[in-house]
């Protein structure tokens, strides 16, 4: 009975509207929705501002959406049924148009972070049989691995000569020995021959690469030239390099060329340390100034 008296009170509500608005139309279907709450007696319309106030439906009635009588069937006693309940009957293309309306949420520093379940904490070993590890905690009872710190070297095999220590040095091989790699530019005299250089030319690094005979890449890029004496020479030139060999200086020398030591790249070293070799200089010049004056007397004695 109190359905009936319900459902006619919103009969009556809603056709004195439609009667003020005769253009609007207000559809009513009954259906059961479980997520209602039985203890409301008001209407709502969530996309409105309409609470059940026939002053506002007369103020605003264009917000008004399509009506869906909602009520929830009692359990138990069937023919039996809850206070109705009036909502705004959204439809889901409506719902679906709104949520593709949405813009997506911006990164900004209060919502970034890893992904859920790409970072784990760690675990805490060694702080009892509670903290999920068991006793040892996975490292046995007894060793040098069960020990606290920082355990053995990367490498060490018990005490017997290790694998990197075994096996040969690798000389002159990128990314191996230092040792064996190149530190200059080599060229031989018999092919500053063969180039075509004529009296008075001079023998670098930048003439050497225009005739074609060095073309350095990679890391001998940065290396200095370095003269060797294999072969012979019949013209008078003027070499700059950064070394000689003993062969080639001898073979120019002998064959009246002008020879030039170029410096090498000074090497970097910290101010306090630079002014102590400095001051070491200075020290053993006077030295060797006083050692010269005092065997001068000697001399022409």
């Amino acid at each position: 009975m109190m359905f009936i008296i319900n459902l006619s009170i919103v009969i009556l509500i809603l056709g004195a509207f439609s009667s003020t608005v005769p253009s609007m139309a207000v559809p009513l279907s009954l259906s059961s929705n479980p997520l209602i709450s039985r203890h409301c007696h008001r209407l709502y319309f969530p996309s409105t501002s309409f609470k059940g106030n026939v002053s506002v439906l007369g103020a605003n009635p264009c917000q008004i959406l399509s009506l869906k009588l909602h009520s929830k069937r009692k359990t138990g006693k069937p023919q039996q049924f809850a206070r109705p309940l009036v909502v705004s009957n959204q439809t889901a293309a409506t719902a679906s148009s709104s949520e593709a309306a949405v813009a997506p949420e911006r990164f900004r520093l209060n919502n970034l972070g890893p992904q859920p379940g790409s970072r784990k904490n760690a675990k805490r070993k060694g702080r009892g049989i509670s903290a999920g590890q068991g006793a040892s905690c996975g490292f046995g009872m007894r060793g040098q691995k069960s020990r606290s710190g920082p355990g053995i070297m990367r490498g060490f095999e018990g005490g017997q000569t290790a694998l990197y220590r075994r096996l040969p040095k690798l000389r002159g091989i990128a990314g191996g020995m230092r040792s064996g790699l190149p530190k200059y530019v080599p060229v031989n005299l018999k092919d500053i021959e063969t180039a075509g250089f004529e009296d008075g030319d001079e023998v670098s690094l930048e003439t050497l690469k225009q005739k074609g005979l060095i073309n350095p890449s990679g890391r001998e890029r940065k290396l200095p030239l370095k003269i060797l004496g294999t072969g012979e020479l019949s013209v008078k030139l003027t070499f700059k390099a950064r070394a000689f060999s003993t062969a080639a200086k001898e073979k120019l020398e002998a064959s009246g060329c002008t020879l030039t030591v170029l410096p090498g790249r000074k090497k970097w070293v910290k101010p306090s340390v630079a002014k102590n070799l400095a001051r070491a200089d200075e020290y053993f010049a006077k030295k060797r100034a006083a050692a010269a004056a005092a065997s001068e007397p000697a001399a022409s004695a």
